[in-house]
């Protein structure tokens, strides 16, 4: 390890806001860091070459790229972000003896990837080999990621919420009405949107709820038209919004509301406890770390009676379920501060790379 700030090559997303505050922290910490990604996104990066027309190819294209960066930036430790695409690129790029690999799991990686082909499966694999040390957001991630893989070492770290967005917390509890629900998950396959409208469609029309979505994600245009259909314009729709600006939004709100297919530890599950929005999600591995029957509301996946029978039971409801509310903010403050998570990781990373530097 050298005698300089501590170096960290981060591989990841750049459009990424988990990226962009993963570095901000670093950097707060004294770190010195340095971020390469295929993608274009606003976070300052080395931007590595997409050659040839094939994204699938990007990846695997871009080894000699991030072998080079590793000789000259010298980094102490080597942190790609999502196992398949620059875990499996870093294992190709690095051998094991020359600097330790940490690896970043976000989910979709060990949960949805792995199934598509052999190839990918075997990508995710060579990825969970190469790791020295794996970081997840939930338990749950990390045994399914040793299901592909014995793991060297692995610590869970939910990625939680920073300190200061706290001050945002719902000062009043009192339930809307018409009730007011976020679903702040984009519209994309794995997060089934059009569920929730469906589910939830003559409640919409007759004005007792009042839905909010994002209006971004790969389905937007689908999604816009097939909600039209059912309950015409009377969805609300929020385009991208700054970090703070976003967390003021989702604390306007009584409920946050996923019907996701597949998550691991879901950010903005742990947002709404924080904030004092009452959580309510679809019943699926990855959510009952955090969301139970005393933290909120878990619903049979795709189950719409189930779903409506829940709505239904908070509007007749006098109960301002301060209780749950104020019990869920404690236990975000004691598992799942950023900043205190990021230092814990810091930690780790360090030791990690002095007992490397000694072997």
């Amino acid at each position: 390890m050298t005698n300089q700030r501590f170096r960290i090559l981060v591989l990841g997303d750049s459009r990424s806001f988990h990226i962009e505050r993963y570095i901000s922290q670093l950097k707060a910490l004294e770190c010195q860091v340095m971020l390469a990604s295929l993608e274009d996104g606003s976070t300052h990066h080395f931007h590595l070459k997409r050659w040839g027309p094939l994204p699938a190819l990007h990846y695997s294209l871009s080894v000699a790229q991030i072998r080079g960066i590793v000789e000259r930036f010298r980094p102490d430790i080597v942190n790609p972000h999502f196992a398949s695409g620059y875990g499996a690129s870093t294992a190709m790029a690095i051998r094991r003896d020359t600097v330790p690999i940490v690896l970043h799991l976000w989910g979709s990686d060990i949960l949805i990837v792995p199934n598509k082909s052999p190839l990918h499966r075997r990508k995710t694999r060579l990825a969970l080999r190469a790791a020295a040390h794996i970081f997840a957001d939930s338990k749950y991630l990390m045994d399914e990621a040793a299901k592909l893989s014995p793991l060297r070492e692995g610590t869970v770290f939910p990625w939680g919420i920073e300190r200061d967005l706290l001050k945002y917390h719902r000062q009043d509890y009192t339930l809307g009405k018409p009730l007011r629900i976020l679903v702040p998950r984009m519209h994309e396959p794995v997060y089934n949107n059009m569920f929730i409208v469906r589910a939830l469609a003559d409640l919409v029309r007759e004005e007792h709820i009042q839905l909010t979505f994002p209006r971004f994600g790969s389905l937007t245009g689908n999604f816009e038209q097939e909600s039209a259909v059912l309950v015409g314009d009377r969805l609300q729709l929020y385009d991208v919004l700054r970090r703070e600006d976003f967390i003021k939004f989702m604390a306007q709100h009584d409920i946050c509301l996923s019907a996701a297919r597949s998550d691991s530890s879901p950010v903005s599950v742990i947002e709404a406890m924080a904030l004092g929005v009452i959580p309510i999600a679809a019943d699926i591995p990855g959510v009952r770390e955090w969301l139970t029957d005393q933290s909120g509301y878990l619903y049979p996946e795709d189950d719409s009676d189930a779903l409506r029978a829940i709505i239904e039971s908070l509007l007749d409801s006098q109960d301002d379920h301060t209780t749950m509310r104020k019990t869920n903010l404690e236990k975000v403050k004691n598992e799942a501060i950023f900043e205190q998570n990021i230092s814990r990781q810091l930690v780790i990373m360090k030791d990690l790379a002095a007992r490397w530097s000694q072997s």
